[in-house]
């Protein structure tokens, strides 16, 4: 074995057995199957059907490798650009399991380009699309700071739900894409994501099964937990103009706990309760999962993705299923992936694609 990815399981395997130490000795509970949670959710993010009516760009070709951009319409107003890159020796006809890659905030499709090569590098198809008010999708300055105040607006108005909602509604019209299209294998499509893209991952891989495997990273969260623990401000410094203008429109001169649930109830109705991560992560099984953090990482804080990881645990048990699913702890490391977590994410999803077991999920 590469002595990389052999320190890489060390450190994995450990961090299990420490989690296992500290788990509470309780008899375990049984989880819901999760079907009315899904359905909720399903319905809250829910828009009117239109066409795709998909338009793509001309294909150009470098170092064995083919890039196409294109575009879909995810609802009436909004169409996702996205970019798209697989092997030159890939023939139009032969469907092949596909990736999709997932931004962060203020970051965009372009970015995650090395991680597209990287995947078609491995023969599979790697694809990514730009969020809401990212990217191409950015009404004015940086994505940040449209995607801020997309969220004040938000705020204001109550319509729509730029807080990861929206995406996780465009991942969804993405894969009905993908099915279109005759080089994509549509029974294997998985999917990483970073950050917000890691935390829009999960809770669209616990909303939608075509998601055959996913993979987030340093995005599995307990927003409930953080609100209770007062560990909420590196979460919402991200969004922090966002989030004071809602306050000083509320009339308050600070944000404090009690304002910030008020503020997520308001931008993404249910998600630091009925659609927190510890009630999402378990409606994933049995399908396989990896989830990647960092022990030192204030946005994620440790205390309350062990709730997540705890729950999805008991599901993956229950459905005979607990080698689907995995739990890399970075030690010593912020809100960032290494080097040798982002070697062991891309073996595992080639693993899991590769299977033949992926055409039964």
């Amino acid at each position: 074995m590469n002595p990389l990815r052999a320190a890489t399981r060390i450190l994995f395997v450990l961090s299990l057995l420490i989690s296992d130490l500290h788990a509470d000795p309780r008899p375990e509970r049984t989880i819901p199957d999760g079907s009315d949670t899904r359905d909720r959710f399903l319905k809250l993010i829910a828009r009117p059907q239109v066409p795709l009516a998909p338009n793509e760009r001309t294909p150009s070709s470098t170092d064995g490798l083919t890039e196409i951009g294109f575009d879909f319409a995810a609802e009436a107003n909004q169409r996702v650009p996205g970019l798209m890159i697989k092997p030159s020796s890939s023939p139009e006809s032969v469907k092949r399991p596909v990736v999709i890659v997932l931004h962060g905030t203020g970051s965009d499709k372009l970015a995650m380009k090395p991680w597209l090569k990287k995947i078609a590098a491995e023969g599979l198809n790697a694809v990514a699309f730009d969020a809401r008010h990212s990217g191409e999708r950015a009404t004015f300055g940086k994505g940040s700071d449209a995607y801020r105040a997309a969220l004040f607006e938000t705020w204001k108005s109550g319509r729509d739900f730029p807080f990861l909602y929206d995406t996780v509604w465009d991942l969804m019209r993405l894969i009905d894409y993908l099915q279109t299209r005759p080089d994509v294998d549509p029974e294997r499509i998985a999917a990483i994501g970073f950050s917000k893209g890691g935390t829009e991952l999960y809770l669209a891989a616990a909303a939608d099964p075509r998601l055959v495997a996913s993979v987030s990273c340093i995005g599995v969260q307990s927003f409930e937990w953080a609100l209770e623990n007062q560990a909420w401000h590196s979460r919402i410094a991200t969004i922090q103009s966002a989030v004071e203008g809602a306050a000083t429109d509320a009339g308050l001169s600070s944000v404090d706990t009690a304002f910030v649930r008020r503020f997520y109830r308001r931008v993404a109705p249910g998600l630091d309760h009925e659609f927190d991560g510890p009630r999402m992560l378990p409606l994933i099984a049995p399908r396989p999962l990896l989830v990647i953090i960092g022990d030192r990482d204030d946005r994620t804080p440790r205390a309350g993705v062990e709730l997540c990881i705890s729950a999805a645990k008991v599901a993956y048990r229950q459905q005979q299923a607990e080698d689907q699913f995995e739990f890399l702890v970075q030690e010593n490391v912020g809100h960032a992936v290494t080097p040798q977590s982002e070697k062991y994410a891309l073996e595992w999803l080639k693993k899991q694609l590769k299977s033949p077991q992926a055409h039964k999920r």
